[in-house]
């Protein structure tokens, strides 16, 4: 039988509002929240001398791989939270302070609309909604194949439904892990463009979770794309053509008021065709977004404001783009080379911004720098980069 919610589990909400439940910021005061950057993760908030400290708390494997474990340090690993706050109630190991007295939440019910913890009845009809709706498929009808891929909510694996190859995301029994895959699936089913990976269908896995099936992309992310194939065989135009696949994406999402919050190479998707589109919808919502601070932010493809205020909009989805056209045509590279991760924000803020990743590509160089402005008011919107790349891609194709 399934334990009940620990009453300092606080659910999703933001970084704000766990500091006013803190409060008066006694040493050892402590609440645990959800994350809304990482979903399945933790984030840990811990007073001491009169300030809040958030621990990111990882959803991670095992060694052997058969179960979901916890780490705040990825030194000590523990099965459930339960299990690491009673650690860290005994020993500080590591912390600002030991775990004292917690915050409990006043009830099960959604906190001032910022939680995403329900009631165990209202859990239950989004996933009996989920499974009878018009996206329920048969379990039957799914072959499972080999495993192409792992994620913090468990394995993708190659499938076959309706004698067509497709991608199945596959969740391990975590609770956590299978609300994020219920929220992702959600927001793929008000999703619909050629140039977004598409949801297919949902399938009962097991009394705990679901998979989703996506349709199934056969060359891969294009992080490794550009980085396996190289110079010699990715030319400027397939270039631009990727760059107009993705932005036509965005636009639609933008159109949409989605905003996309991890758009990077990493999470653009290859078809077999050669065809661009956006993936991983977990961190995805509507409107602009308020990010919980705890999470590790991929600070190199982050806007500043997204990164300071933790807010982020389609306008910090357009800086994002800017660095994704930096990885596809540098082939790859990693983005502020020879910049260390803690110093890109200062680096930002004393007027850089990275160099034309090559001399064949500095007119797509100037759209980057458009989507760097530190003002995210004077970056442009997506439908207006698509028109750029549009007249970049027409004069390439007329040289070719």
């Amino acid at each position: 039988m399934a334990q009940e919610m620990p009453p300092w589990l606080h659910g999703k909400i933001t970084r704000e509002r766990a500091e006013q439940l803190l409060k008066p910021w006694q040493d050892g005061l402590f609440l645990v929240r959800e994350s809304t950057h990482y979903p399945g993760d933790f984030t840990l908030c811990v007073c001491i001398s009169g300030r809040v400290e958030h621990y990111h708390i990882i959803t991670t494997t095992s060694g052997n791989g058969t179960s979901q474990v916890l780490t705040i340090d990825e030194d000590v690993y523990f099965p459930n939270l339960r299990a690491l706050v009673q650690h860290y109630k005994e020993d500080a190991d590591g912390l600002v302070c030991n775990l004292k007295m917690a915050v409990e939440r006043k009830s099960d019910r959604i906190m001032d609309g910022q939680s995403s913890f329900k009631s165990k009845d209202a859990d239950q009809n989004n996933m009996k909604t989920l499974m009878t709706g018009p996206w329920a498929v048969n379990k039957n009808e799914l072959k499972l194949g080999e495993e192409i891929g792992h994620g913090f909510f468990g394995a993708v694996r190659v499938g076959e439904y309706k004698n067509k190859k497709v991608a199945v995301k596959v969740i391990l029994g975590n609770n956590e892990a299978a609300q994020s895959i219920i929220s992702e699936a959600s927001i793929m089913t008000q999703l619909r463009h050629p140039n977004l990976v598409a949801l297919i269908g949902v399938v009962p896995d097991n009394p705990n979770g679901i998979s989703i099936i996506l349709e199934f992309m056969a060359k891969g992310n294009l992080l490794d794309y550009v980085r396996s194939r190289g110079r010699s065989v990715i030319t400027k135009k397939l270039q631009l053509k990727f760059s107009l696949d993705i932005v036509a994406g965005m636009v639609y999402l933008e159109q949409k008021t989605f905003v996309h919050r991890d758009l990077a190479a990493r999470n653009i998707l290859i078809s077999e065709d050669d065809i661009a589109k956006v993936s991983d919808f977990g961190l995805a919502q509507d409107s602009s977004t308020q990010l919980g601070v705890g999470g590790k932010i991929p600070v190199k493809w982050t806007a500043p404001e997204a990164y300071k205020d933790k807010k982020f909009t389609t306008k910090s989805d357009v800086w994002s783009f800017g660095i994704l056209l930096w990885e596809l045509f540098s082939f790859g590279r990693v983005p502020y080379p020879r910049v260390p991760a803690d110093d890109v924000m200062a680096f930002l803020y004393d007027g850089n911004t990275m160099a034309t990743p090559g001399e064949n590509c500095k007119d797509v160089h100037r759209l980057m720098q458009l989507c760097w402005n530190l003002n995210p008011e004077k970056r442009p919107k997506f439908v207006e980069l698509e028109d750029k790349l549009k007249s970049l891609y027409a004069i390439v194709n007329s040289d070719s």
